[in-house]
């Protein structure tokens, strides 16, 4: 697993996000922005997972730049990065590797503004129901085949989504298609941001990208512990 463009491991024997069952449900949790400080007590590690390890990865707080053409659906480019077009006064960002076959994710978390935090979300969830096919216009690599999933239930307001990113290395060659699947879930101020994909030719390419259910649980039950708000 890395954060690169074909990054990813294949669907496991875990349950997908997209397919959730008893959902993690908060009201009011973190309302306000936590500091760096608190954000990465609040961030899991291997200790909070079982059969998974969790290596750190780099993280800015600036709202991305990613843009996509048509450029109504830039929320949804962002979110494959991990990021949204809304700066962060901190976030922290974790690789989530199964040690066995299966699924894992690339993370983000983010501390907004209450107000800010809501807007990711809902800037996500129009973008991925209007948008089918967009190009990425930094990289050139074309997605189709968007798909909002049914609410998976998570925090105080979640969205699920899936795509299939074309890959084109050189003049001619056919694009190598690459599923994707993002989940994003607002707790109070915090959003976190779960992608995964499917490596080309790996075990597990011609099933769906999915987020476990497993890592979205345990970073949301790590986030509303007491300790992760002092």
């Amino acid at each position: 697993m890395t954060s690169s463009a074909l990054a990813g491991c294949g669907t496991g024997q875990d349950s997908q996000a997209d397919g959730a069952t008893e959902p993690t449900k908060t009201s009011g949790v973190q309302a306000k922005p936590l500091s760096k400080a608190d954000l990465e007590r609040a961030t899991i590690t291997g200790a909070d997972l079982v059969g998974y390890d969790v290596e750190r990865d780099l993280a800015a707080t600036s709202a991305s730049h990613k843009t996509a053409d048509p450029a109504e659906c830039a929320p949804v480019m962002q979110a494959v990065g991990g990021s949204s077009g809304f700066a962060a006064t901190a976030r922290t960002a974790r690789i989530i590797v199964p040690r066995e076959r299966g699924s894992g994710a690339h993370m983000t978390l983010s501390s907004h503004s209450p107000a800010d935090a809501q807007q990711v979300i809902d800037a996500l969830r129009t973008a991925a129901e209007r948008c089918k096919t967009f190009k990425d216009i930094q990289v050139d690599f074309d997605y189709d085949a968007v798909q909002l999933q049914p609410d998976p239930g998570y925090g105080d307001d979640s969205v699920s989504l899936r795509l299939t990113q074309l890959a084109a290395f050189g003049d001619g060659e056919e694009p190598v298609r690459v599923p994707y699947a993002v989940v994003a879930v607002r707790q109070g101020a915090t959003v976190a941001m779960f992608t995964d994909s499917n490596r080309p030719s790996g075990p597990n390419d011609d099933e769906p990208a999915g987020i476990p259910n497993a890592i979205v649980k345990g970073q949301l039950n790590k986030l509303s512990k007491p300790a992760a708000a002092k």
